[in-house]
């Protein structure tokens, strides 16, 4: 399971429709729904503030929270829609969905290295570029992991590792169907200099028979 879903706090919206939606905003909240789950569906304000911060950070269509309601009970939700004006590009509405635990959601999971110590190329010097830290998974919501492990002992300088290296929980797949990477470990920059002015020198002693050769025919 995930270490830590973060809470989203909420209010119940009395009213419905437009005036109750327009007071709402009047007050500094963002109107929404939360609908499924096989409950009836529920108005709620969210405080702008916090919505926008939400936003601001990033993957917000893709991040399971724990919704608190006064008077409810915790549900795990996830943001389904966000309106916005179409002037200011500012949040108007939002719309979240109850999860099931059997319900399959996208979540961008962290990607955990092992094996550094065992790493040939690392060893030698070289840098470990690490492309994808977090990787987007389609998961169960009940059986979200906390992260998925990839093992780089075996690489060596100029090696990639890829999606099919990791070991994905059970049920749990990319959302990419390419075996895609997700680290490479590259010559450290001392040795690229060098490659880079063998090769040059390589280029120059070439340059420099044709012109003789030239010259002599």
């Amino acid at each position: 399971m995930a270490g830590e879903i973060p809470d989203l706090h909420a209010t119940v919206r009395t009213g419905t429709g437009k005036g109750a939606a327009r007071q709402a905003r009047r007050n500094g909240d963002v109107p929404g729904i939360v609908y499924g789950g096989g409950a009836d569906p529920l108005p709620i304000n969210i405080p702008f503030n916090v919505l926008f911060k939400r936003l601001k950070q990033g993957r917000f269509l893709s991040t399971l929270f724990n919704m608190k309601v006064d008077g409810q009970d915790d549900v795990r939700v996830i943001c389904r829609n966000v309106q916005r004006d179409l002037v200011k590009d500012l949040p108007t509405h939002v719309d979240f969905m109850r999860l099931k635990r059997t319900t399959k959601i996208n979540l961008f999971i962290p990607v955990d290295l092992t094996g550094e110590e065992n790493s040939d190329g690392l060893r030698k010097g070289g840098v470990l570029n690490l492309v994808r830290p977090e990787v987007e998974l389609i998961v169960t919501a009940g059986d979200i992991p906390e992260s998925i492990t990839l093992d780089i002992s075996g690489l060596d300088i100029g090696d990639t590792a890829t999606i099919s290296d990791v070991t994905l929980p059970e049920g749990a797949r990319p959302t990419i169907d390419r075996d895609f990477v997700i680290a490479n470990i590259q010559a450290p920059s001392g040795l690229k200099s060098a490659d880079d002015e063998d090769e040059e020198g390589a280029e120059e002693a070439v340059e420099e028979t044709t012109e003789e050769a030239g010259e002599e025919a």
